[in-house]
């Protein structure tokens, strides 16, 4: 059988997840919304909501660290190369799971204990800290949810298991939306602090069966392995999973975190609202590059498999697909969000105390924030691609690092002149000189990506969202101001999704582009279809 041929069952089977995990998650992106929606509608912009995203901060920290980044980047390809033995992952779930779930406890209580002066760290502007520290110490609860949570979803996905570990956004926004219904009128906003500990509870439920299924070993593997003693290899595994093996990862999700912390520490000194600002925009902003890096999440195990093997060709072919097809959704997204920010804004949030003044804050904030999410998506390509490896790296926490200094910088020099949007502007800039690095970082410790074909695609890209977002700015001065917003909305889109498709057309013409949902699945342009694996180039640890 051809390489080609080989990979179309890949392809499917690709497809498959990523679409069950795009409805999926769409759909506790969409219960997210009727969220914020809910909040905005019943507190606003206003200091209870500043309170609540104060406590906010814990769970939006520990969800990378403990689910999405640092937990996915460390155990996928653990549990993979555990998958490689006939023991299966068992012996490791036993062993580290229960260690985990101790040390995410005694957090815990700390936090709960220190809220006080975790408010004062956090926001030393805030007029009443009172409310933020009782969301504090509800909030605290996810820090051993997530955890747990978290290691479940990653030993799901190297499972090739994608449906409930999809599904925990769905369980986590019932819980915060089911709480604020019955306890908003006697508990005010602690009680959105009450539905995100509740929520975080049942991201771990609703994973359970089918963790527990995939940790059953089959009696014929039991045989195959000849009733030989594999607790070697689990030891070894074990030992990968060290303290000086994960902290360069624990690292690298803290610094990139520390973008919000530092908006949230500046944005205390503004007017009461504008954390809430920098939020609402951030939501609507991270849609399009979460949905983004699905595909991302659904290839990482198989890249994971590829560096385990050291297949180079796979790794390469990977990789460039990876950075091109999440480039050309993000971007998309970019040229929609930038033209229609106000439209989207008003349709989303400005019901019931949020006013037409935080329609205009935050539809700013959102188109300034929106040029940063190429860099946000690129970090997530990027960063997987380094970490699939076994061996620890520093080069991606440097990169966050370096770019978190720019944020630092550009928010304290222009905060007060600027407001949020010089913090969205740092976040920004930040966010994409740590990309920069970053794909330079693959390129030279993973493997040497193609330049002039990813290159080229990417500037066809930036191209196309160009003008479609040209041509969403035109169509949104045509219409006249009378017309419903959400006509609007869905008027420019076809214009924006229309202009970019037509771009990409006509500057493709006479070239094999590697985006594409063939990329998932197809050999690179430029290499023969037929299948071998080589070893990849080594990296030098830093």
């Amino acid at each position: 059988m051809t390489a080609v041929a080989s990979r179309k069952p890949q392809l499917r089977s690709l497809g498959r997840a990523a679409g069950l995990s795009a409805v999926l998650i769409g759909a506790g992106t969409a219960l997210g919304f009727a969220r914020d929606l809910v909040l905005a509608h019943r507190f606003g912009a206003s200091s209870s909501t500043d309170a609540f995203l104060v406590s906010w901060t814990i769970p939006e920290t520990v969800s990378p660290l403990l689910i999405e980044d640092a937990m996915a980047l460390i155990m996928v390809p653990a549990v993979t190369r555990m998958m490689l033995q006939p023991q299966g992952v068992r012996s490791l779930v036993r062993t580290a799971l229960p260690r985990l779930a101790l040390a995410l406890a005694l957090i815990a209580i700390t936090v709960a204990a220190a809220a006080p002066l975790l408010v004062s760290a956090l926001a030393p502007g805030l007029a009443d800290p009172a409310p933020a520290v009782h969301c504090v110490r509800w909030t605290s609860v996810t820090i051993l949810a997530f955890g747990i949570a978290g290691f479940m979803n990653a030993t799901l996905r190297a499972h090739h298991c994608f449906g409930p570990p999809a599904s925990i956004y769905m369980a986590y926004n019932i819980g915060i939306l089911t709480a604020i219904t019955a306890l908003s009128a006697p508990l005010g906003i602690t009680s959105a602090a009450i539905g995100v500990a509740c929520g975080s509870v049942l991201m771990v439920a609703v994973q359970v069966p089918a963790f527990v299924t995939r940790l059953r070993t089959p009696a014929r593997e039991k045989a195959e392995a000849g009733g030989a003693d594999t607790g070697g290899e689990a030891a070894a595994e074990a030992a990968r999973l060290s303290v000086a093996a994960i902290l360069p990862i624990v690292v690298y999700t803290l610094t990139r975190q520390a973008q919000v912390l530092v908006e949230r520490f500046l944005g205390s000194g503004l007017a009461a609202g504008s954390i809430s600002h920098l939020n609402y925009a951030q939501k609507v902003a991270q849609v399009p590059m979460v949905l983004s890096l699905l595909i991302v999440t659904v290839t990482f195990p198989r890249l994971a498999r590829a560096s385990a093997e050291r297949d180079t060709r796979e790794i390469r072919h990977r990789i460039e697909a990876d950075l091109v097809i999440v480039s050309g959704i993000v971007l998309c997204a970019v040229a929609y969000l930038t033209a229609f920010a106000p439209a989207i804004v008003q349709v989303l949030f400005q019901h019931g105390n949020f006013t037409a003044d935080d329609t205009e804050g935050t539809s700013s904030v959102l188109r300034v924030y929106s040029l940063g999410l190429w860099g946000q998506s690129m970090l997530g390509v990027s960063a997987r691609a380094l970490f699939a490896r076994s061996q620890p790296l520093w080069r991606p926490a440097l990169a966050v690092a370096a770019g978190l200094g720019v944020t630092v910088v550009t928010g304290a020099l222009l905060v007060e002149r600027a407001g949020t949007i010089a913090l969205a502007a740092g976040n920004a800039a930040g966010v994409t000189l740590s990309a920069v690095l970053l794909l330079a970082g693959v390129r030279a410790r993973v493997v040497r990506i193609s330049v002039a074909r990813v290159g080229g695609d990417l500037l066809r890209l930036v191209a196309a969202a160009a003008c479609g977002s040209a041509a969403g700015a035109v169509t949104a001065a045509v219409l006249s101001p009378a017309t419903p917003p959400l006509l609007v909305l869905v008027a420019g889109a076809g214009v924006v999704a229309s202009v970019f498709a037509a771009v990409l057309a006509a500057t493709g013409r006479g070239r094999r582009p590697a985006m594409g949902l063939r990329a998932l699945g197809g050999p690179a342009p430029d290499e023969p279809a037929t299948g071998s694996s080589g070893s990849a180039a080594p990296g030098r640890q830093q």
